[in-house]
């Protein structure tokens, strides 16, 4: 099934799809530090630099669906949460654009969970109630991907229209269960190696595994007023978007409480204490070791990988809409290849088409 993606940041989204059976055949990401990642590792995907609000949606080729998180940081609780007053917040009209104009069978959107803040409410639900005006079944949910094959906590929100022709609303995957750990993702990893001077890349060649390199610099007072290290048998905390406040590796003791709002390494461990590799981050992110992460500097790996949704929890995602489109197809189909006796079946151009894209 062909789907287009926007937003598309390195292809997290994208790559769960792939497993559960779709194919990305149009992606639109702006952001020239990504480009090249995107395009090493889905070479037979079309990729558009342009900003969206250059797009015309006449560009955008006919699919079954469309995927995408719109940019998080003007919701999220870390930010200034300035959401629908941002223009950052304003690019989800966007993507409702797109999906007014080509009305695939399904849409997902992702975002963080601050945007079900209180002082978001009126924005999101107008947001939603855009949705629901284009002839979309639309429902959403607070989803931790921990309970999605994930080995971290990670609560978004999950947004799904399905096409009211398709007659229902898309429900989430059973949760699993036990839950994968930190140790589960990155046990057999070892000998990671600093960034060079300046947070500069490796030569790839002076890895163990590619991007296999954590981030120097010290630690900020906002950092150190939390622990950041988990332990092995549990699952990491959120992988941001930034190498600076990644998660410590859980070789580590966890940080000595002080005061409030005041941590420290606890006394003699302190070379123990190193962040994450970026990875470390995307093992976590459940990316598979052959996704390789183009960069110069190591920051943009970090922030490729922060940014992705999860390889796994989007693989899930993705089989519940598999399943629910194929089978509106199937029907389809049938009706289709059943000979007329006394009644005509008609099927109308939207459902034709629908059967020529698949």
């Amino acid at each position: 099934m062909k789907i287009i993606s926007l937003f598309t940041g390195a292809g997290g989204l994208d790559l769960g799809f792939h497993k559960a059976g779709f194919e990305t055949i149009w992606a639109n990401e702006y952001d020239s530090t990504i480009w090249e990642t995107f395009e090493h590792n889905f070479p037979h995907t079309h990729l558009d630099k342009r900003s969206i609000v250059n797009v015309p949606t006449s560009d955008v080729p006919e699919c079954m669906g469309i995927i995408g998180g719109p940019p998080c940081q003007s919701w999220s609780e870390a930010w200034a949460g300035r959401g629908i007053n941002d223009k950052r917040g304003q690019l989800f009209f966007e993507y409702i654009r797109i999906l007014k104009e080509k009305e695939p069978l399904f849409f997902l959107a992702e975002n963080v969970s601050g945007i079900l803040l209180p002082k978001h409410e009126e924005a999101f639900q107008n947001i939603l109630n855009e949705f629901k005006s284009l002839n979309y079944n639309v429902s959403y949910f607070l989803l931790n991907a921990n309970n999605y094959g994930v080995p971290q906590d990670r609560q978004r929100v999950i947004i799904v229209g399905y096409h009211k022709k398709i007659g229902k609303m898309f429900i989430p995957p059973k949760e699993i269960v036990p839950r994968p750990t930190i140790k589960d993702a990155i046990w057999d990893l070892r000998l990671a190696k600093p960034a060079k001077d300046k947070n500069y890349a490796n030569d790839i060649c002076d890895l163990q595994c590619s991007n296999h390199e954590y981030m120097n610099g010290g630690f900020s007072t906002i950092y150190m007023s939390r622990n950041r290290v988990r332990s092995w048998d549990e699952p990491s905390f959120t992988i941001q978007a930034g190498g600076r406040h990644a998660p410590l590796h859980p070789q580590a003791p966890k940080m000595q409480f002080v005061e409030q709002n005041k941590r420290i390494f606890v006394p003699g461990k302190e070379d123990l204490y190193r962040r994450l590799s970026v990875r470390e981050c995307a093992r976590i992110q459940t990316f598979p070791d052959d996704f390789l992460f183009k960069y110069k500097s190591i920051a943009d790996g970090y922030k490729m990988i922060g940014n992705a949704v999860p390889v796994e929890f989007a693989k899930h995602l993705a089989s519940v809409i598999y399943k629910d489109v194929s089978q509106y197809l199937k029907l389809h189909q049938i009706q289709r290849s059943e000979p007329v006796k006394e009644k005509k079946v008609f099927v109308s151009k939207e459902v034709e088409r629908d059967l020529v894209t698949f």
